[in-house]
C-alpha cells in the first residue's frame, strides 16, 4: 500500500510541472473599449495592433483582445466596462477615451487602463499630472480640441473675407465647454464671430447644415466626437451639398471627402496606446508610465472638394500642406 501511495505521489509530483507550465501559457487578455463602431476604425485598430507587435504581442498567438464597441452611444460605456471588469482582464485599453477612459477609471483601480483622449487628462481627472500619472491610469493625448484655434486660423487664411463662423459639437456638456470658451477667445483675437451648433444624432447632422445656412455662417469647424467619425462621409456630402468650406480634425475626413483637416495621426496614436499596452502586460506600472503627446501632425487639403464647392485654396496654404489630395 505504502509503495502505490509513493507511486501516486511520485506521479503527482511529475504532473506539477505540467500543471504549472499550463497555467504559466494562459495567455493574459486586453480589454479594447470603445466609443464607436468597428467598421469605421480598421486602420486605427491595425495601428493599435503595430504597436502591441512592437512590444512582442501578437493578437491570437501569445495575447487575446476583448472587443467591446459603444457604436455611439456613451451611455453602455458603464455596461461594457463592468463586464470587461468581470472577465478580470489584464488591462483595458480605451484608445477612443474621452468618455470611455473616464468609464473605465470609475469601475476600477486595481485594472491597469491606457488611454488615448483628445483633450487634456488632468482636466478630465485621469491623471494627477503628465509626468507622474499615479493611480491605474496613463496614456497618451492627441490634443485635438487644443488644436482648434490653428484649425481656425487655417480657414480664416482659407477665407480671409470671412467673418462668421460655425462650430459643430456633438452636444454642449463639460467637455465641450472650455473647447468652444478656446475657439471663442482666438476668435475674438482675430474679430470673428462663432456660432455653436450642437447634433447628437444622424437626423441632427442634417439639420446643423440647415441652421448653419440660417445663420449665414461662411464656413465650419467640427469638434472631434464618435459620432461626426463615424458619420464623416455624410458630413462630407452636406458640406459639398451645401458649399459650405469645413475644417475637421482628422485626415479620415478629407479622404471621405472633406476640403480640409488638421491634427495628429491617429493611426501613430493608436500604435502609441498598443506600445505602451504592451508594456504594461509585460510589469510597468500605469503610475511610472508619462502621459505621452503627440510627436505628429498633419495639414490634408482636398482639392477636388475645393472645386466642388467653388473655393480657390492659395499658394500659402498649399505650401504648409502635409499632403494634398486631387
Amino acid at each position: 500500500m505504502r509503495r502505490r501511495e509513493f507511486i501516486a505521489g511520485l506521479g503527482g509530483t511529475a504532473a506539477w510541472p505540467l500543471m504549472a507550465g499550463a497555467q504559466q501559457a494562459v495567455m493574459p487578455v486586453i480589454g479594447f473599449l470603445h466609443e464607436g463602431s468597428p467598421e469605421v476604425t480598421p486602420s486605427l485598430v491595425a495601428g493599435f495592433r503595430q504597436g502591441l507587435n512592437e512590444t512582442g504581442f501578437i493578437d491570437g498567438r501569445n495575447v487575446t483582445i476583448e472587443f467591446r464597441w459603444a457604436h455611439n452611444d456613451i451611455d453602455r460605456l458603464p455596461e461594457l466596462v463592468a463586464d470587461l471588469v468581470r472577465r478580470r482582464v489584464d488591462v483595458i485599453a480605451t484608445p477612443n477615451g474621452n468618455n470611455a477612459a473616464p468609464a473605465a477609471k470609475a469601475a476600477t483601480t486595481a485594472i491597469p487602463i491606457v488611454f488615448n483622449v483628445t483633450t487634456d487628462p488632468v482636466k478630465l481627472g485621469l491623471v494627477a499630472s503628465y509626468n507622474r500619472p499615479g493611480g491605474n491610469v496613463t496614456g497618451v493625448t492627441s490634443l485635438l480640441e487644443e488644436l482648434g484655434a490653428k484649425r481656425l486660423g487655417l480657414l480664416h487664411e482659407l477665407l480671409p473675407k470671412a467673418t462668421r463662423f460655425a462650430v459643430l459639437v456633438q452636444g454642449i456638456g463639460p467637455r465641450n465647454e472650455y473647447v468652444i470658451a478656446d475657439l471663442r477667445a482666438a476668435a475674438s483675437s482675430l474679430g470673428l464671430e462663432i456660432e455653436v451648433i450642437s447634433a447628437v444624432t444622424n437626423r441632427d447632422i442634417d439639420m446643423a447644415f440647415a441652421t448653419l445656412m440660417q445663420k449665414r455662417a461662411d464656413a465650419l469647424l467640427t469638434v472631434s466626437s464618435p459620432l461626426f467619425g463615424a458619420r464623416r462621409l455624410q458630413l462630407a456630402m452636406l458640406a459639398a451639398r451645401y458649399a459650405v468650406p469645413a475644417i475637421y480634425h482628422d485626415r479620415l475626413f478629407t479622404e471621405a471627402g472633406g476640403l480640409m483637416s488638421y491634427g495628429t495621426s491617429l493611426a501613430d496614436v493608436y500604435r502609441q496606446v498598443g506600445v505602451y499596452t504592451g508594456r504594461v502586460l509585460k510589469g510597468e506600472k500605469p503610475a511610472d508610465l508619462p502621459v505621452l503627446q503627440p510627436t505628429k501632425l498633419e495639414f490634408v487639403i482636398n482639392l477636388q472638394a475645393a472645386r466642388t464647392i467653388g473655393v480657390e485654396v492659395p499658394p500659402s496654404l498649399l505650401a504648409l500642406a502635409d499632403e494634398v489630395i486631387e
